[in-house]
């Protein structure tokens, strides 16, 4: 008889997900006496199987087994509890029948599909067992590289004949115990759910909500110690915690996570939905409410999950109707009353926290408030991996890629831009299948795959939902794009590019990254096309703020959208705020005449969110004007825009650049000497050649539609039209004005002239 180990329970990582496999470290394998991909035999509350394989680098030698929701659900464990773990003695599976675990659900597949599918497989009856398609993983995965085949060729299989991801139920195997699926297993599938008496099949496990790792911590430790053991806050001599509120964005996975608490904890579980407890009638809202808490009584331990909580649970103070007063009142008096409720927790949740009432938000009641935010890169890493885990993936299809380029993208947002990216791939081979067909033809299913291309297209699609009430968009204007304009660059990459990717080297030097930057300069010098390259470069999400969409007729709406636009940033960042024409937003105060001062309460809004007690975390403000001298001087202090950069009309080599970038898709003729266009153009900005370039174009297409080059009278035609818009006086008013900016700024504000 092989050595047993105990070994604590411990959630798997999302690439172990589905594939049968508990990770071990290779000390307690050793003592085991078993090698990667044995088999090993876990007892919990009953008993399972799985293939064991070495832990990760950070387990090594700790007293741990990793494995996914539906091992922990068929050893009857959950995190934190203890396993005994052992070398199995297993046999050979002769016949295994199947059937699947959702009611209504029909399938039907030959049996050497599924012999292949869950090839290598150990299982028990009354298992629980995935077909999850994944890809082949790298080659150190498992530390032994002549194994892959022995445990992915069945994961391979179901990509190929299209099963996706199926649990099926174990009802019966031969010989009993503990059997391997094997090429002489014979694979018997029922074509419909049986009934069972056994436990019920989790939903949802923690291995199913991505990107919130700190969250579960705190609500495992809040929820599952108090209806797990209770003696241990007895023995402390204080309460267990009653109440826990979550809040966040929509999507953020406040749902899913209270569902994978009551699955993992095994609580009896009870869902209300905000406005189904409300009634017309009178008291009956008060007694929806108190026969749930009741219910949840007599089944501790029992979670009651509130679901829209704001609906119920207002402040009393703002609400007109009787009926939502009466209804927090109960509340109130059921969670904290003069009844004493025991192994009864409830958890809130809600994305609208500031329209709770407040007598709830105390201990006591909702003892913990957790926020469940966007989504950072590995969040996102980790719920992508989630939703494509049943997926036939192309092999061009790289998941880092796309975490990568779905900043301030919440779960629902990512699940939304895999179901999306599933139905581009879907309509791509629609044509073919004959929908009057009872089944679709294997050579069309094999064909069913999705490519990057389906991706790209579905986030062209998908837009983050936090966001979608104001203007948010990742540029696709790079460096490239601007010609010239070397030393302003330069200036914005240090100001803006290098605190946004490089944090920890500010940090670790002491230096506070800037938090706005002027661009000012004549009109058409690329302003607008700066702020977006310096978006794009950073990696980071570009809101515009126009002053047509602050400003409002209602008094203090504008101050408010200000706010909302800051705060959104904050929850997407890294991010660039971008406000165009400056001047229009923020002129001078105190020239305004009569009521309401509607920019002067602007200027004291935005000059709060820039240097007020909320730090700005990842979040840069860019604001560009023609007109700095209106704009009130205690916003060009250090501190609030930082970094004031004058974006001159180009020079002679700038001029060239931005030749070359708008007539890089021109097909030119020969005797276009771009050498001879930049000495004509003395005093032309960016957008005056840019209109030069798409006039030659058109005036090549006058003379003939079928031309096929654009030639240099064409473009001499188009100087002589369009004429520079900036001249020498104007180009030397803005160098003098760079020189008095600061010293302007700086002597009102001594002088007690403005506000700071």
């Amino acid at each position: 008889m092989s050595e047993s180990v105990r070994l604590k329970v411990a959630e798997a990582d999302q690439r172990d997900v589905g594939k049968g496999i508990a990770r071990v470290s290779d000390d307690f394998m050793k003592r085991m006496g078993v090698r990667p991909l044995d088999v090993i035999e876990i007892t919990g509350d009953r008993r399972t199987a799985a293939l064991v394989v070495s832990a990760y680098s950070a387990d090594q030698g700790l007293d741990i087994i990793r494995m996914d929701g539906l091992i922990r659900s068929n050893a009857g464990s959950s995190i934190g509890q203890y396993v005994e773990v052992r070398k199995a003695e297993w046999s050979e599976a002769k016949h295994v029948t199947l059937a699947p675990v959702t009611k209504g659900m029909q399938i039907f597949a030959p049996s050497e599909v599924l012999t292949k599918v869950f090839q290598g497989r150990p299982v028990c009856k009354g298992d629980i067992i995935s077909t999850t398609s994944v890809r082949r993983p790298p080659s150190d995965t498992f530390g032994r590289e002549t194994m892959f085949e022995e445990i992915f060729r069945g994961f391979l299989g179901a990509q190929a004949f299209g099963l996706g991801e199926i649990k099926l139920r174990v009802i019966s195997t031969n010989p009993s115990g503990i059997v391997k699926i094997t090429d002489a297993t014979e694979i018997e599938l029922l074509p419909q759910a049986v009934e069972v008496s056994e436990r019920p099949v989790p939903s949802v496990c923690y291995e199913d909500v991505g990107g919130l790792k700190n969250a579960i911590t705190k609500v495992r430790e809040m929820i599952e110690l108090p209806l797990k053991h209770p003696e241990l806050f007895d023995r402390l001599g204080i309460d267990p915690p009653k109440g826990i509120l979550l809040y966040g964005p929509p999507g953020t996975g406040k749902t899913m996570l209270a569902k994978a608490v009551a699955n993992e904890s095994d609580a009896y579980f009870i869902s209300v939905n905000g406005p189904e407890i409300m009634s017309k009638y009178y008291g009956e809202s008060e007694k929806a409410l108190r026969d749930i808490f009741e219910e949840a009584e007599k089944n501790a331990p029992a979670i009651i999950f509130l679901d829209e909580l704001d609906s119920i649970a207002p402040k009393r103070g703002e609400v007109t109707g009787e009926v939502e007063r009466r209804v927090v009142a109960q509340l109130l008096s059921l969670m904290d009353g003069l009844k004493e409720r025991k192994n009864v927790l409830v958890i809130g949740s809600t994305n609208r926290p500031e329209a709770l009432d407040i007598a709830l938000r105390r201990p006591g009641r909702f003892d913990r408030e957790i926020e469940l935010g966007v989504p950072d890169f590995e969040g996102r890493k980790e719920i992508f991996q989630i939703h494509t885990r049943g997926m036939p993936l192309a092999e061009d299809v790289n998941i880092e890629e796309f975490a990568e380029l779905t900043y301030g993208f919440v779960g629902a947002d990512i699940a939304a831009v895999c179901r999306e990216a599933a139905m581009n791939a879907l309509r791509r081979i629609l044509p073919e299948i004959d929908l009057d067909e009872p089944t679709i033809p294997k050579e069309i299913l094999d064909r069913l795959v999705v490519q990057r291309v389906d991706f790209e297209a579905a986030l062209r699609e998908i837009q983050p939902s936090a966001l979608r009430e104001i203007m948010v968009e990742v540029p696709k204007v790079t460096w490239d794009d601007i010609g010239g304009l070397e030393d302003v660059k330069q200036l914005l990459i240090e100001a803006v590019e290098w605190p946004l990717r490089y944090a920890s080297n500010f940090k670790r030097l002491g230096i506070n990254a800037p938090k706005g930057i002027l661009l000012y300069g004549p009109p058409g010098t690329g302003k607008t096309m700066l702020a977006k390259a310096v978006a794009n470069e950073s990696d980071a999400n570009f809101i515009t703020a126009k002053g047509s969409a602050l400003l409002s007729k209602w008094y203090g709406e504008s101050e408010k959208r200000v706010a909302e636009i800051f705060r959104k940033a904050r929850q997407v960042a890294p991010a660039v705020i971008f406000l165009d024409e400056l001047d229009a937003l923020v002129p001078v105060r105190g020239g305004a005449v009569g009521e309401p001062h509607v920019t002067e309460r602007i200027v004291n809004q935005l000059l709060s969110e820039l240097d007020g007690l909320e730090e700005l975390h990842g979040v840069v403000v860019i604001g560009a004007t023609n007109r700095p001298d209106i704009v009130d001087p205690a916003l060009l202090r250090p501190g609030r825009f930082d970094e004031l950069i004058l974006v001159p009309v180009p020079d002679k080599p700038s001029r060239k650049k931005i030749f070359e970038v708008h007539t890089r898709n021109m097909p030119l003729a020969p005797d276009v000497d771009i050498d001879a266009l930049v000495e004509l153009t003395e005093h032309y900005t960016g957008a005056d050649i840019a209109a030069i370039c798409r006039k030659a174009g058109r005036l090549a297409l006058r003379e003939s539609m079928s031309s096929e080059h654009v030639r240099e009278r064409h473009f001499l035609a188009a100087i002589r039209e369009i004429g520079p818009s900036v001249t020498p006086d104007t180009m030397k008013y803005y160098v003098r004005l760079a020189e008095s900016l600061r010293k302007k700024a700086s002597r009102e504000i001594e002088r007690g002239d403005m506000y700071v």
